[in-house]
């Protein structure tokens, strides 16, 4: 990510909010990386050192914080300007909430504003079926993150989807109508280049924690597995072979709720595929 760090570093040093503590916690890039971070050495702090994937990454720099709101942003994602002021002054007015979110754009590899990215309004039942919260544009109390047990370090795609899940048991969340963040899509990108991968460990955290995994996501992997369409900007388009394949996995996934399943099946085809796959 070496070609999208330094805008990701601005974003966060040009807020107008005063109390910043900026960590990068970088896995021994050879990219240019280092060079980087080392001219914005007396604006952050940084280590460079093996690690065991993203979510361990994150959580250790969280425990090398102090700040009592935390957020941490993917090396090619940015914050918008007054993200953090927003913020602080949600969770100002919010004293009983764990994560204040907010709107985000898609943005491309050359920074262009792709469109914005599907984020909804709360509601805890939605996680059963997607994943609404745009990572970058949310921020967390810093004892609601350790209270959850952080990140999951087991994963390495649905981490965040992961962590809203366990959030919506213990704390209550809110979305502001202000724009945040942008999170980057771009041939190097997990959700991009890696999609079938991400599918697959999102299909695994669903059916932990619902014991279920709905037909959107099932018809969402079978239809990439077919055809590589890339689900992160637009959702799969219709085709009778998916279904079919999606129809006999959802029979491994979901054999303990055929009743339901049938009902998803319906209900989907009635309201669409829309799985909003995260960052």
């Amino acid at each position: 990510m070496g070609s999208f760090i330094e805008e990701t570093i601005c974003s966060t040093l040009d807020q107008d909010y005063p109390h910043i503590q900026y960590m990068v916690v970088d896995g021994g890039s050879t990219d240019g990386t280092i060079e980087i971070l080392e001219r914005y050495g007396g604006r952050l702090k940084y280590i460079s050192e093996p690690d065991r994937g993203q979510a361990h990454a994150v959580n250790k720099g969280f425990q090398m914080t102090q700040g009592s709101i935390f957020t941490f942003l993917n090396a090619d994602d940015t914050l918008l300007p007054g993200a953090v002021t927003a913020a602080v002054e949600a969770f100002a007015s919010n004293a009983e909430v764990g994560v204040i979110y907010g709107n985000a754009w898609h943005m491309s590899g050359d920074s262009a504003r792709i469109g914005p990215y599907p984020v909804e309004k709360y509601d805890p039942e939605r996680f059963a079926r997607r994943c609404f919260i745009c990572q970058p544009a949310a921020f967390i109390r810093r004892e609601a993150f350790a209270d959850v047990g952080m990140l999951d370090t087991h994963l390495h795609y649905a981490l965040d989807y992961d962590l809203w899940i366990r959030f919506a048991r213990l704390y209550p969340m809110k979305k502001i109508d202000a724009f945040l963040a942008a999170s980057r899509l771009h041939a190097q990108s997990k959700t991009v280049g890696q999609t079938g991968r991400a599918l697959e460990e999102t299909l695994r955290t669903l059916s932990r924690h619902y014991g279920y995994v709905p037909c959107n996501w099932l018809y969402g992997y079978c239809h990439h597995r077919l055809t590589g369409q890339c689900l992160a900007s637009e959702p799969p388009k219709l085709s009778a072979l998916s279904a079919s394949l999606a129809i006999a996995l959802g029979a491994r996934y979901n054999w303990r709720s055929p009743a339901r399943y049938c009902r998803d099946i319906i209900q989907t085809t009635r309201q669409g595929l829309n799985l909003i796959m995260g960052d």
